[in-house]
């Protein structure tokens, strides 16, 4: 953490003031959103007993933000390039953070689950805008590489803490404080945020369209119906006919929205984005590096407790070492694509990690920490950390600015609807292995399978940066623009983008 601080005060120093607290807002919140995706696992049992869930239930104070939180990105990116980035957050933030008091204060079962889904919804409008006004506060090059840099540092710091944070307030304090913790890190981003910045100017042409609304609702309904299929397999299992029907209907809707999309003036995700090698090889990464991410954790966690028999607090600590490594990871990255390419960062990345999986995969029901998680742990997170950080950058190269939030509830989509399809996935592999067994001999053998198929996803990872990601960076950032006039030449356009970055930097 030590590092990823001076990497943070780096970019404050030499960001004259406003871009360093731009930084400093957007990577405080993308903590909380990463905490929270974490945090509350460890305090399920907790949260059973005091407000009296049915077991059945009790999944849905986890499945309903990852439900609200993936089926309203691209909404909430869409939005934030319509009405401005900074008001999106604001309100997302705002949202979020009255949600976790109404959480925390929750005496019925239904008021938890109605606050988890709040926490979603300012989660969706807040993530992409944040990622979308970081990318357009630094312009392509060192300056954004290492402010992408620090935001994938404290992401991946969010989600390894939030296990270490979880275990230990729920021993020590009480449940409850996994979602009042929120609060202090919510009010911290809000002050940070510039009063000064204002939406760039470059949305407001397309305010002027017509806004998508048909899009919109295909595209959440498609989402939404896809995380709750996926979602629900830990009850109805995957062949049961309502999951089957329930993942035909997010199919037909997800068609129906690339139709619209591909005719309408003014998308919600203007498809001709995916054309670009870079954008869609980095939500090919992100998805499977996702998958692979929540994964891991879930099964390394469940190890070190029905297996090893540590409790909530002492297997939050033992993945102390997984969050230093991230963070290295993270800070290494930085260093590789600020020279190079994201490429150069990705595929290493990803085979280190498929490496520290397959050695995880090794894990015994008489080992120990020191003997079989620590030393996996190091290398998994460090080659994690090679492959997050830089996907951001890889995802947001080439896009223009007046799109950046397009591409961002793209890119944070992809990382939710990874992480859910994923877990829901192994987790059923790692059942079936263990054929309904519960004593640790079997659950041992369930937890390995499920993490030797993760080491699996970063190998396909590394292909897939290999194949799809150039070599060089693009010479000017310049996708196709909607609003851009066909008669417009090309160094017309790279002229034109390269203005517009340039003024996005001077006023977010």
């Amino acid at each position: 953490m030590g590092i990823a601080r001076g990497y943070f005060l780096y970019m404050y120093k030499n960001s004259r003031g406003r871009p360093g607290r731009v930084l400093a807002a957007v990577a405080v919140a993308q903590f909380v959103f990463a905490l929270d995706m974490s945090v509350v696992n460890v305090a399920l049992p907790a949260i059973r007993t005091d407000l009296g869930f049915a077991p059945l239930d009790l999944s849905w104070v986890v499945h309903v933000y990852a439900l609200t939180f993936g089926g309203l990105l691209l909404l909430g990116g869409r939005a934030s390039d319509l009405y401005g980035r900074r008001r999106l957050l604001l309100l997302g933030l705002a949202v979020f953070g009255l949600c976790s008091l109404g959480g925390g204060l929750a005496q019925e079962p239904w008021q938890l689950v109605a606050a988890r889904a709040g926490q979603g919804v300012g989660a969706a409008a807040a993530a992409p805008a944040a990622l979308a006004m970081l990318t357009t506060t630094f312009t392509e090059g060192p300056g954004r590489v290492r402010a992408l840099g620090v935001w994938s540092a404290t992401n991946a710091a969010g989600g390894a803490l939030g296990v270490l944070a979880g275990g230990l307030l729920t021993e020590y304090a009480s449940w409850r404080w996994v979602m009042l913790v929120n609060l202090p890190v919510v009010a911290t981003a809000l002050a940070l945020l510039p009063a000064e910045a204002r939406p760039e100017r470059s949305v407001r042409p397309v305010r002027r369209g017509r806004p998508d609304v048909l899009g919109a609702v295909l595209a959440t309904a498609g989402i939404g119906l896809l995380v709750f299929g996926v979602v629900r397999t830990d009850v109805r299992g995957w062949g049961a006919p309502a999951t089957l029907g329930t993942l035909a209907a997010a199919g037909a809707l997800l068609a129906a929205f690339a139709v619209t999309e591909a005719r309408t003036a003014a998308p919600l995700l203007r498809l001709g984005l995916l054309r670009s090698r870079w954008v869609a090889g980095a939500n090919v990464l992100v998805f499977l590096a996702a998958a692979g991410q929540f994964t891991a954790f879930y099964f390394v966690s469940l190890y070190l407790q029905q297996v090893l028999g540590l409790g909530a607090a002492a297997t939050g600590l033992a993945f102390l070492p997984f969050s230093a490594g991230l963070v290295a990871g993270t800070v290494l990255a930085t260093r590789v694509v600020a020279r190079r390419t994201p490429r150069a960062a990705l595929v290493p990345g990803a085979v280190l990690a498929a490496a520290g999986l397959a050695w995880f995969a090794l894990i015994s029901p008489d080992g120990g920490f020191l003997t079989d998680v620590l030393g996996p742990s190091l290398v998994t997170s460090v080659g994690t950390g090679l492959v997050l950080a830089p996907v951001a950058a890889a995802g947001t190269t080439g896009v223009a600015a007046r799109e950046a939030g397009m591409a961002s509830g793209l890119l944070n989509s992809s990382r939710q609807l990874g992480g859910c399809v994923g877990l829901a996935a192994l987790a059923t592999v790692a059942a079936h292995r263990t054929g309904g067994a519960t004593d640790p001999v079997a659950l041992n053998d369930g937890y390995a399978t499920g993490l030797a198929v993760t080491a699996g996803l970063f190998v396909l990872a590394a292909l897939v940066a290999a194949a799809v990601l150039p070599r060089r960076r693009p010479e000017a950032p310049g996708l196709p623009d909607p609003l851009t006039p066909v008669a417009e030449g090309p160094a017309e356009s790279s002229a034109r983008n390269r203005a517009e970055n340039r003024l996005e930097g001077t006023r977010s």
